[in-house]
């Protein structure tokens, strides 16, 4: 299993990690990591900066200099600087469309759409579609997610509730979209098709689909009015906002433009900056803000009392300085990520495990289990994907399996485990945009969770082996007795 960085740093000094350094480096991230926030709940910021500090030197041990680990902490920051921007773009859109009347709009006329029985299971299948049709779930959690944390809210829903749902609609739609990034991704790092790789996902999703969705029924109809004390509110709110803000229509213009260029496939980047542009322009001429007004929002989001608790709880938010906490754990998870990557610590790892796992089972399960652990060291969904995917394509080649059931995996590991880490640029990404940690909306994010789960059930019962020709290995493994599942 050759790792090309690897190879060609050798020739320059530089070694792979031994196991034992690789095992005792991981190991102690995650459980510090984990245990710090979980058990002493201790600032996560601190925790990476003593696990960066932890790399290093461990990464200086296999001949790294230190000018040559800022180099290649850097090359990790260059590879995501799109995410990056996206994080101060998204609180620029929240603290103006705020200012804007495009999210009051929204909250005021969803409101009297939307059953508050239905709204989970409405708000969810709402983000698998859009999520779908657009292919990213970023740009759905920061335009229409923003939304229905609104409605939810005003429903008297609780945030983890809404955001779980909103997170869980999100991994279906970028999981089963023919455009996502992670489809492609997935697709391409295995060598199989984009066709391939959606039909062997739907023997999975569909389950998982119609189980989450009757959840979200019966957690609406057990949650809503929780935390106001019912629904007899809701009118004194949408009074609130009309007061506050010109309902007109045209206030909707923001919104419906940036997902009219996400839909046509423009770059997020460019459709969520095009989202400002028209909100400020909305802010400025329709509701009559000075530029200092707009500028203030864009810069520290929306600040203006309305007189009512309710309104303000959901409106007092957003602008780039709410970006900022998540924007320096990113900046510092993608230092350690770096790190662990370029210096090959997993690869060591499994090149010790897989030879010891003999059946289909253990294979997925160490393969969703390895998904998890990329996620936890490197912070990035994109690079836990690249990592397994081509640690594990000869693996699962030489075992008979086709491409798309390693494909398969890498979604349902590394893009769902992703999404419920706080330190990955996902699960920080998320926070900032719908104000609560993964570490409290994890449980309440049924399809994220579930996905995993039934894949191995399914796996355990034989019925979602996607097998191909057996190759010579395969056969040779048959022939010593090694046990092989009946394929579905």
């Amino acid at each position: 299993m050759e790792n090309t960085s690897s190879v060609v740093g050798q020739s320059e000094g530089i070694r792979l990690p031994y196991f034992s350094e690789a095992a005792f480096l991981l190991s102690f991230i995650t459980l510090s990591l984990i245990i710090g926030i979980m058990v002493f709940s201790l600032d996560v910021h601190i925790l990476l900066i003593g696990s960066v500090v932890l790399a290093m030197l461990f990464c200086w041990r296999c001949g790294f200099n230190l000018e040559q680990q800022i180099e290649v902490m850097g090359e990790s920051l260059k590879n995501a600087t799109g995410a990056m921007f996206s994080f101060l773009l998204i609180g620029m859109i929240i603290g103006v469309w705020i200012l804007a009347g495009t999210i009051p709009a929204l909250i005021y006329y969803g409101l009297d759409m939307v059953s508050p029985e239905l709204f989970l299971p409405a708000g969810f299948l709402v983000c698998c579609g859009i999520t779908y049709a657009t292919g990213t779930n970023w740009g759905a959690a920061s335009t229409i997610g923003v939304a229905l944390i609104g409605m939810g809210i005003g429903l008297g829903v609780p945030l983890p509730i809404i955001a779980g749902m909103i997170i869980s609609g999100g991994v279906f739609g970028v999981n089963l979209s023919p455009v996502s990034d992670v489809t492609i991704l997935a697709s391409a790092t295995v060598g199989t098709s984009v066709s391939n790789h959606l039909k062997a996902l739907n023997k999975v999703n569909k389950v998982v689909l119609v189980l989450s969705t009757v959840a979200y029924y019966f957690m609406g109809a057990f949650f809503v009015g929780t935390e106001t004390g019912g629904t007899g509110h809701i009118g004194e709110l949408q009074t609130t906002l009309s007061q506050t803000f010109d309902m007109n229509l045209i206030v909707l213009a923001p919104i419906v433009v940036t997902l009219a260029l996400t839909f046509a496939k423009i770059p997020s980047q460019i459709a969520l900056f095009c989202g400002v542009v028209v909100g400020a322009l909305v802010a400025g001429l329709w509701q009559q803000n000075s530029l200092t007004e707009v500028f203030a929002a864009l810069n520290y989001g929306f600040t203006d009392s309305t007189g009512s608790e309710l309104a303000d709880k959901l409106l007092i938010r957003g602008g780039i300085q709410s970006m900022m906490w998540t924007f320096s754990l990113a900046f510092i998870a993608l230092c350690m990520g770096g790190l662990l990557e370029k210096a090959g610590f997993l690869g060591v790892l499994l090149e010790k495990i897989l030879p010891r796992i003999k059946s289909d089972f253990s294979l997925v399960l160490t393969t969703l289990c390895t998904c998890v652990l990329a996620n936890v060291a490197t912070s990035e969904v994109y690079l836990s994907m690249i990592l397994n995917g081509s640690l594990y394509k000869g693996v699962y080649a030489d075992r008979g399996f086709k491409p798309e059931m390693l494909s398969r995996l890498l979604g349902e590991g590394s893009m769902t485990s992703g999404m419920l880490l706080p330190w990955t640029t996902a699960g920080a990404f998320m926070t900032a945009t719908l104000g609560v940690s993964p570490l409290v909306y994890a449980q309440y994010a049924v399809y994220v969770w579930l996905t995993p789960l039934v894949s191995l059930l399914l796996v355990a019962m034989g019925r979602t082996l996607i097998r191909g020709e057996a190759t010579e290995v395969s056969r040779k493994q048959q022939e010593s007795g090694v046990p092989q599942d009946a394929e579905a």
